[in-house]
């Protein structure tokens, strides 16, 4: 059996996912704060998490971070267009705007479980760049380009981003969970060196420093 952490301070929208949860043959967890999510998190791990923002405490936002190798599905009143970007960004699978539709919810759920069953290696490609996620594979015009954890970690997110100036706080955020070694006074040198990479298998710099802002991959 599959089990979803319902996270909501709203005890009638999780009663309501829960019971209809259980008639689709799923486990159901319960949390209604970001504090006892975590409690239970260490406790058991489930397949998937319905994540609302809005807790007491410790909020959705707060939260997503500290949840690794989970599908997130945030389900939220808040329906702002930045507030959906940030959140896909800092790591949820999907987000729903509240009120739902519940079929909708269903199927959204099961095709993230599905991408567990059946799992996909990512790949990412930028111009001729091509990045594996499984293998922390880089290679350009083909030719295989050695990256250190936290060269690959700066240059996936660039990748996921094309175009788009990162600040150095978001992409010291995004990568210090796996990258520990990466502090902000170092951030500088590891882009140095990515991008030296890249450019000698390359011909060209892929990377633009933006000036007091932070760095961004260019066509």
């Amino acid at each position: 059996m599959q089990y979803i952490l319902i996270i909501d301070d709203d005890v009638h929208i999780g009663n309501m996912l829960e019971e209809v949860l259980q008639k689709e043959d799923f486990g159901v967890l319960r949390a209604y704060s970001g504090t006892e999510a975590l409690m239970v998190l260490d406790r058991r791990t489930p397949d998937l998490i319905l994540l609302d923002l809005m807790l007491p405490g410790l909020n959705g936002e707060e939260l997503l971070p500290k949840i690794h190798k989970i599908p997130v599905i945030v389900v939220s009143a808040k329906a702002e267009s930045q507030s959906k970007v940030n959140l896909l960004l800092g790591g949820a699978a999907d987000y729903v705007t509240k009120p739902f539709n519940l079929q909708e919810l269903l199927a959204r759920i099961r095709v993230q479980l599905r991408k567990i069953d059946n799992p996909i290696e990512e790949v990412l490609r930028f111009e001729n760049i091509e990045l594996r996620a499984d293998s922390h594979a880089a290679a350009v015009n083909g030719i295989p380009v050695h990256l250190t954890r936290t060269e690959y970690a700066i240059l996936k997110l660039l990748m996921r981003n094309p175009g788009q100036v990162l600040p150095k706080s978001l992409l010291l955020e995004r990568i210090g969970e796996d990258t520990p070694d990466c502090t902000e006074s170092s951030l500088k040198m590891h882009v140095s060196n990515l991008r030296k990479k890249l450019r000698e298998a390359g011909g060209r710099d892929y990377i633009e420093a933006v000036w007091g802002i932070g760095f961004r991959i260019k066509a």
